[in-house]
């Protein structure tokens, strides 16, 4: 992935340098000229596009923000109740990732995310041990999280 950035960097330089005026929009046209090229040859690098790594990290993004929002105002929910009613615990949670990089990243997007906090990580990093505010409802948030955020975490990483 980093060659195919650098082959674009290089084809935008090229690009500007064989125009007559240099600006930033010259050499933005001749970026952009490079991703179409590389996007023609994109069978003949062993790696992925880089564009769609990309564009999969913003996506991420966006669970990421989304989830913290729906979590937020459960909490807030919770909270601002006039006579506090939940149910706190700690309760396992299996996960598809493989790798430290992926694991790793799941446990920071669900720890930052409010009314749960990874306590540990399983020797084997498999199942994660989970403090929830209110054990029914914010383990079922965190089981609809953890799918939605291990499908954009493989898109990222794989």
């Amino acid at each position: 992935m980093p060659m195919q950035i650098l082959i674009n960097l290089f084809i935008g330089v090229l690009w500007m340098f064989l125009q007559d005026n240099w600006s930033v929009l010259t050499f933005f046209s001749g970026y952009l000229f490079g991703l179409l090229v590389l996007f023609i040859l994109r069978k003949y690098f062993p790696s992925k596009f880089y564009l769609m790594t990309l564009l999969a990290v913003i996506k991420l993004f966006i669970v990421f923000i989304h989830e913290l929002f729906t979590s937020s105002i459960t909490v807030i929910g919770q909270v601002m109740r006039p006579k506090i009613n939940i149910t706190p615990g700690i309760f396992t949670l299996e996960t598809e990732l493989e790798g430290d990089l992926e694991v790793t990243l799941l446990a920071l997007l669900l720890t930052l995310t409010p009314g749960s906090v990874v306590v540990e990580v399983s020797s084997n990093s498999k199942k994660f041990y989970i403090h929830a505010m209110d054990i029914p409802d914010s383990s079922d948030a965190v089981l609809r999280s953890k799918v939605r955020f291990e499908e954009a975490i493989k898109r990222v990483t794989r």
